[in-house]
Protein backbone atom coordinates (compact mmCIF):
# COMPACT_ATOMS: atom_id res chain seq x y z
CA UNK A 1 0.00 0.00 0.00
CA UNK A 2 2.80 2.14 0.71
CA UNK A 3 3.85 2.26 -2.66
CA UNK A 4 0.94 3.13 -3.98
CA UNK A 5 0.59 6.64 -1.91
CA UNK A 6 4.51 7.15 -3.21
CA UNK A 7 2.82 7.12 -6.55
CA UNK A 8 0.17 9.36 -6.30
CA UNK A 9 1.73 11.79 -3.71
CA UNK A 10 4.58 12.36 -5.52
CA UNK A 11 3.33 13.62 -9.12
CA UNK A 12 0.98 15.38 -6.62
CA UNK A 13 3.62 17.25 -4.84
CA UNK A 14 5.38 18.21 -7.92
CA UNK A 15 2.32 19.62 -9.24
CA UNK A 16 2.14 21.99 -6.21
CA UNK A 17 5.47 22.84 -6.42
CA UNK A 18 5.06 23.86 -10.17
CA UNK A 19 1.70 25.73 -8.69
CA UNK A 20 3.34 27.77 -6.56
CA UNK A 21 5.75 29.75 -9.08
CA UNK A 22 2.11 30.71 -11.22
CA UNK A 23 0.38 33.74 -10.13
CA UNK A 24 2.95 35.66 -8.56
CA UNK A 25 1.95 39.36 -8.34
CA UNK A 26 4.31 42.36 -10.00
CA UNK A 27 6.36 42.87 -7.08
CA UNK A 28 8.14 39.95 -7.23
CA UNK A 29 8.97 40.67 -10.84
CA UNK A 30 11.91 42.15 -12.24
CA UNK A 31 12.37 45.96 -12.13
CA UNK A 32 14.27 47.86 -14.67
CA UNK A 33 17.02 49.48 -13.82
CA UNK A 34 15.83 53.09 -14.53
CA UNK A 35 12.60 51.92 -12.20
CA UNK A 36 15.24 51.63 -9.03
CA UNK A 37 16.72 55.23 -9.70
CA UNK A 38 15.58 57.51 -6.65
CA UNK A 39 13.94 60.72 -7.36
CA UNK A 40 14.92 63.96 -5.22
CA UNK A 41 11.69 63.67 -3.50
CA UNK A 42 13.30 60.23 -1.85
CA UNK A 43 11.28 58.02 -3.94
CA UNK A 44 12.32 55.52 -6.44
CA UNK A 45 10.36 56.28 -9.98
CA UNK A 46 8.24 52.77 -9.28
CA UNK A 47 6.94 54.14 -6.05
CA UNK A 48 6.27 57.79 -7.44
CA UNK A 49 4.19 56.00 -10.32
CA UNK A 50 2.40 53.61 -7.87
CA UNK A 51 2.00 56.82 -5.72
CA UNK A 52 0.60 58.64 -8.65
CA UNK A 53 -1.59 55.81 -9.75
CA UNK A 54 -3.67 55.42 -6.47
CA UNK A 55 -4.03 59.05 -5.88
CA UNK A 56 -5.57 58.89 -9.40
CA UNK A 57 -8.32 55.54 -8.12
CA UNK A 58 -8.78 57.65 -5.72
CA UNK A 59 -10.09 60.61 -7.37
CA UNK A 60 -12.01 57.96 -10.08
CA UNK A 61 -13.33 56.35 -7.06
CA UNK A 62 -14.68 60.14 -5.80
CA UNK A 63 -16.11 60.61 -9.33
CA UNK A 64 -17.49 57.19 -9.50
CA UNK A 65 -19.57 58.15 -6.40
CA UNK A 66 -21.02 61.20 -7.54
CA UNK A 67 -22.17 60.40 -10.52
CA UNK A 68 -23.71 57.19 -9.57
CA UNK A 69 -25.29 59.43 -6.76
CA UNK A 70 -26.39 62.15 -9.82
CA UNK A 71 -27.79 58.95 -11.62
CA UNK A 72 -29.68 58.22 -8.77
CA UNK A 73 -33.47 58.66 -8.23
CA UNK A 74 -32.88 60.29 -4.87
CA UNK A 75 -29.49 61.60 -4.55
CA UNK A 76 -27.64 61.45 -1.11
CA UNK A 77 -26.03 64.73 -1.23
CA UNK A 78 -24.43 63.72 2.05
CA UNK A 79 -22.48 61.26 -0.55
CA UNK A 80 -21.72 63.32 -3.09
CA UNK A 81 -20.61 66.30 -1.00
CA UNK A 82 -18.01 63.52 0.89
CA UNK A 83 -16.70 62.66 -2.21
CA UNK A 84 -16.69 66.49 -3.62
CA UNK A 85 -14.47 67.27 -1.08
CA UNK A 86 -11.65 64.34 -2.17
CA UNK A 87 -11.52 65.61 -5.49
CA UNK A 88 -9.56 69.28 -4.39
CA UNK A 89 -7.45 67.35 -1.53
CA UNK A 90 -6.33 64.79 -3.61
CA UNK A 91 -5.06 66.97 -6.83
CA UNK A 92 -3.80 69.99 -4.83
CA UNK A 93 -0.16 68.47 -5.74
CA UNK A 94 -0.77 66.77 -8.68
CA UNK A 95 1.30 69.01 -10.55
CA UNK A 96 4.69 66.72 -8.72
CA UNK A 97 3.17 63.53 -9.76
CA UNK A 98 4.74 63.85 -12.92
CA UNK A 99 8.64 64.14 -11.88
CA UNK A 100 11.43 63.38 -15.32
CA UNK A 101 11.68 60.07 -15.23
CA UNK A 102 8.35 58.95 -14.51
CA UNK A 103 7.08 58.22 -17.57
CA UNK A 104 7.08 55.03 -19.75
CA UNK A 105 10.53 54.67 -20.94
CA UNK A 106 10.87 53.97 -17.00
CA UNK A 107 10.24 50.53 -17.25
CA UNK A 108 6.85 50.66 -15.10
CA UNK A 109 3.64 50.22 -16.36
CA UNK A 110 1.74 53.99 -16.87
CA UNK A 111 -0.53 55.57 -19.16
CA UNK A 112 1.11 58.36 -18.58
CA UNK A 113 2.65 59.46 -22.25
CA UNK A 114 5.72 61.01 -23.11
CA UNK A 115 4.25 64.00 -24.51
CA UNK A 116 3.75 64.80 -20.51
CA UNK A 117 6.89 65.75 -20.22
CA UNK A 118 7.86 67.35 -23.43
CA UNK A 119 4.80 69.88 -23.33
CA UNK A 120 5.11 70.47 -19.52
CA UNK A 121 4.02 73.72 -19.27
CA UNK A 122 0.47 72.97 -21.26
CA UNK A 123 0.20 69.91 -19.03
CA UNK A 124 0.67 72.22 -15.76
CA UNK A 125 -2.22 74.89 -17.24
CA UNK A 126 -4.56 71.51 -17.16
CA UNK A 127 -3.57 70.09 -13.84
CA UNK A 128 -4.34 73.72 -12.61
CA UNK A 129 -7.30 73.72 -14.58
CA UNK A 130 -8.35 70.77 -13.00
CA UNK A 131 -7.66 71.75 -9.67
CA UNK A 132 -9.61 75.56 -9.81
CA UNK A 133 -12.65 72.97 -11.43
CA UNK A 134 -12.70 70.57 -8.01
CA UNK A 135 -12.70 73.41 -5.56
CA UNK A 136 -15.63 75.43 -7.81
CA UNK A 137 -17.11 71.55 -7.32
CA UNK A 138 -16.77 71.05 -3.94
CA UNK A 139 -17.74 74.86 -3.24
CA UNK A 140 -21.01 73.54 -5.23
CA UNK A 141 -21.27 70.19 -3.62
CA UNK A 142 -21.61 72.12 -0.32
CA UNK A 143 -24.37 74.30 -1.52
CA UNK A 144 -26.70 71.35 -2.06
CA UNK A 145 -28.72 72.27 -5.32
CA UNK A 146 -28.52 69.05 -7.48
CA UNK A 147 -28.69 71.17 -10.64
CA UNK A 148 -25.91 73.10 -10.22
CA UNK A 149 -23.47 70.26 -8.63
CA UNK A 150 -24.00 68.21 -11.98
CA UNK A 151 -23.50 71.11 -14.09
CA UNK A 152 -19.83 71.63 -11.93
CA UNK A 153 -19.20 68.00 -12.39
CA UNK A 154 -19.44 67.78 -15.54
CA UNK A 155 -17.43 70.84 -15.69
CA UNK A 156 -14.81 69.02 -13.98
CA UNK A 157 -14.46 65.85 -15.99
CA UNK A 158 -14.49 67.77 -19.23
CA UNK A 159 -11.52 68.93 -17.51
CA UNK A 160 -10.02 65.58 -16.85
CA UNK A 161 -11.03 64.43 -20.60
CA UNK A 162 -9.30 67.49 -21.88
CA UNK A 163 -6.03 66.50 -20.12
CA UNK A 164 -6.81 62.47 -20.59
CA UNK A 165 -7.32 62.98 -24.55
CA UNK A 166 -3.57 64.53 -24.83
CA UNK A 167 -1.52 62.93 -22.28
CA UNK A 168 -2.99 59.55 -21.13
CA UNK A 169 -2.92 56.12 -23.62
CA UNK A 170 -5.88 54.04 -23.83
CA UNK A 171 -8.75 56.40 -22.64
Amino acid sequence: MKPRKTQIMLPALAGLALLSGCGQNDETAPVSEAASIELPNGMTVKEQIEARQAQLKKIGKAFKTISDQLKAGTPDLAQIQAAAAVVPKETSDMADWFPEGTGPDSGVKTEALPIIWESKADFNDKVVALQDAAAKLETTAQGGDITEIASAFKTTGGTCKTCHDKYRLDD
